[in-house]
């Protein structure tokens, strides 16, 4: 339950408790809305379908601090599962010892060839979830290939990141293959021989189309981040391609949540699967959300340069709504003496993986960004996370301020008004 009580200097001034706020679609905005808060469901930045009834007060509540929740004690430890002691070693020396809920459920249910339905929160160890028993498949039949399917080309990075230090010396290779990046280098890597395909809808579209996929080859199918690949309007990519697939293969569902929409994909897509949901709430609980109103006749970059320029803003995170817009912020803190970096649609995919790595390893505090880095991406440490500009749903609030408050730390996120 959102506690409706205020923080910012608009409530410590006596004002009047929040209202409703409105939105009005752009003038220009192609295409009808979709979705309970107007979302449109196509990719880019969705400029037509931004949120026009979302309720300020869902953008404060106060951080739980010691929330009371039941222990978990994993039945596994990663020494148990039925593995390969090659592969535990690569485990331990990642410093994975208790395994987290899902990995917990998931592991043994994956290793036993189950399909599978997985709905958690963002930051949850998912993708180790699924990685360890695959790679486990592959060790026990190293023809086999495994296709992985993800939304943005953030995640595919990444999860290209956790496979290789999972599979190191195990005499496995995987091939990233996403949209933005030449795919020259990409139809090289799939001429020699790989277990792994991981890959954004779009890109593997166009590899099949060239014939340099055959998707009757793979005999399990990953789907990661269901929900924001439906939004983002991959369903017929992803319907093209299970439909080539062979209806033996062992399919893994992934969600953040489980709408009568993604029902409809499960039923579809999987064969008797195994539900595992970890899913504790629709924010973090250790997460302080407020917001931060910008007075008529105020400039809201002055707001947001008082803000940054306080000690405890030490890792910031700032989405913004359109491409060119976090690019101009970004420029704007830099000639105010911030350091900042941006990552969006225009940038290439050796650009946005630089600016992340800085910020990652804190050459830079300051990440402006779309969307685009709202879901998927692990980045320890955000002090805070900012909505310069509001998103599209509540949704994409959700995963926006899951950016902070990660691995037990405390952290805020502030929506501007």
């Amino acid at each position: 339950m959102y506690q409706k009580h205020f923080r910012s200097q608009g409530a410590a001034n006596g004002s009047q408790p929040s209202r409703p706020f409105h939105y009005r679609k752009p003038a220009g905005a192609g295409g009808p809305s979709r979705g309970r808060f107007g979302g449109n469901r196509g990719g880019g930045n969705r400029g037509g379908g931004f949120a026009r009834h979302i309720d300020v007060s869902k953008f404060i509540n106060k951080a739980v601090v010691n929330p009371k929740t039941e222990h978990f004690t994993p039945v596994h430890a990663f020494n148990d599962f039925a593995i390969d002691q090659r592969l535990k070693t690569n485990i331990s020396s990642k410093n994975y010892f208790v395994p987290t809920p899902i990995q917990d459920q998931a592991v043994p249910a994956i290793l036993d060839g189950r399909d599978l339905v997985g709905i958690a929160n963002t930051g949850t160890g998912k993708t180790a979830a699924y990685l360890i028993p695959l790679i486990q498949k592959i060790l026990l039949n190293n023809r086999s290939k495994i296709l992985i399917v993800v939304p943005t080309r953030e995640l595919a990075s990444q999860i290209m990141s956790e496979f290789m230090g999972f599979a190191k010396h195990l005499n496995m290779f995987s091939v990233c293959a996403v949209g933005g990046d030449s795919i020259v280098p990409q139809l090289r890597a799939l001429s020699r021989p790989y277990n792994f395909l991981i890959g954004t809808p779009g890109r593997l579209r166009d590899l099949i189309d060239r014939n340099r996929v055959n998707l009757s080859e793979f005999g399990t199918l990953v789907l990661d981040e269901g929900d924001r690949m439906l939004d983002m309007g991959f369903i017929g990519e992803i319907k093209f391609m299970v439909a080539k697939m062979s209806a033996q293969r062992q399919t893994l569902f992934f969600s953040a949540t489980l709408s009568r929409e993604i029902e409809a994909l499960v039923k579809n897509f999987c064969a008797n699967p195994v539900t595992v949901s970890v899913k504790t709430g629709d924010t973090p609980d250790a997460v302080d959300q407020d917001v931060v109103r910008v007075p008529v006749g105020k400039n809201k970059l002055d707001i947001l340069d008082e803000l940054l320029k306080k000690e405890a803003f030490n890792k910031v995170l700032i989405f913004g709504k359109t491409k060119h817009g976090v690019q101009r912020l970004s420029e704007s803190l830099v000639e105010r003496g911030f350091k900042s970096e941006a990552i969006h649609g225009n940038k290439s995919q050796n650009q946005r993986v630089k600016a992340l790595q800085l910020f990652k390893e804190h050459h830079v505090n300051i990440l402006v960004a779309t969307d685009v880095a709202a879901r998927g991406l692990d980045i320890s440490g955000v002090s805070h996370v900012i909505n310069y500009d509001l998103p599209a749903t509540y949704e994409d609030y959700v995963h926006r301020i899951g950016r902070t408050g990660r691995a037990g730390k405390k952290g805020t996120a502030l929506t501007f008004v």
